[in-house]
């Protein structure tokens, strides 16, 4: 793999066009007889599904390798407890992988004890053909999967972050969400977020304010 695709800092993002496992039917599986299809669980999405003139919304977009592994449920799960966190920030989370719709569809329905996801809110997309990875610049071709990749999108579609993981090292919710509020932060006010800034923290909004900042820095390593 070698840049990001079509992906680039500031600028829109690639659109999609993906069969997203909305939710899935656990008890269903439990009781052995499906009570809901596929096709229930199933729907169309494109990037326009989530950003558009009447939902002008944030979105992240959060790439992983595979279906039934180790970290991806760990990941989902995890964003998934911290959800409502995001949408009361007018953001959506959706998670991507190249699995097929009915691999995902099963990963949703299956209890977590069974290394499934039991029932999550959180939209799994299925890029079985491989375009949306390579789009945004995440597939390992060689091995048919993609790196764990996190994009913030802003209400404009405007990519505004983007990051790589390897394989085996997951993500942190909570980087996410400080992320996500620091960018907000500076779509609304205009401002600067130093180094690790958080909600609670002011903000860099003149020159003096950044010099003090770097002053206590360095006056703290003395």
């Amino acid at each position: 793999m070698g840049s990001l695709g079509r992906v680039r800092i500031g600028h829109k993002a690639p659109d999609f066009h993906c069969d997203a496992v909305i939710k899935g039917a656990m008890e269903g599986l439990l009781s052995r007889t499906f009570s809901r299809s596929i096709v229930d669980d199933l729907s169309e999405v494109t990037l326009s599904t989530y950003i558009n003139e009447k939902k002008q919304q944030w979105l992240i977009l959060l790439f992983i390798p595979a279906a039934f592994s180790f970290v991806c449920p760990t990941e989902v799960l995890a964003f998934q407890n911290c959800l409502d966190e995001f949408k009361d920030r007018n953001c959506d989370v959706v998670f991507v992988s190249v699995d097929t719709k009915h691999s995902l569809w099963h990963w949703q329905n299956v209890p977590r004890q069974y290394g499934g996801l039991g029932q999550t809110e959180i939209a799994l997309l299925s890029d079985a053909s491989h375009k949306m990875s390579r789009d945004y610049g995440v597939l390992i071709e060689e091995e048919g999967v993609c790196l764990r990749a996190m994009f913030i999108l802003d209400e404009s579609a405007v990519i505004q972050q983007a990051t790589l993981n390897n394989l085996t090292v997951g993500r942190s919710v909570l980087e996410a969400l400080r992320l996500l509020e620091a960018f907000q932060a500076v779509a609304k006010h205009g401002v600067l977020c130093p180094v690790d800034w958080k909600p609670s923290d002011d903000t860099a909004d003149t020159i003096n304010t950044i010099s003090n900042t770097l002053t206590e820095s360095y006056d703290e390593r003395l």
